[in-house]
């Protein structure tokens, strides 16, 4: 099934690299940047690691892999106009 920008999505980390994380949902391979979790941002947060599932946002669906991100204000965006309906 093809990811959607703006779906949130489950999504299970399969290798760290040192640029992002690559991961896999719903069996469609993605990648979240490493700006877009939260350890990026904070020492306080543990960087993901394989096998770790995160709850994440589609920011671009239409790139191969699709891109994501982990970031609370990044999935709240696409909530707001749903939410305010």
């Amino acid at each position: 099934m093809p990811l959607t920008t703006d779906q949130e999505t489950a999504a299970t980390i399969t290798a760290a690299r040192p640029y992002g994380y690559e991961a896999e949902t719903n069996g469609t391979p993605a990648f979240i940047d490493q700006a877009k979790h939260p350890s990026w941002w904070s020492p306080d947060v543990a960087a993901p690691q394989v096998g770790d599932r995160l709850h994440t946002v589609v920011l671009d669906g239409s790139r191969t892999p699709p891109r994501l991100s982990a970031l609370r204000k990044d999935i709240e965006i696409p909530r707001a106009p749903r939410s305010t309906g």
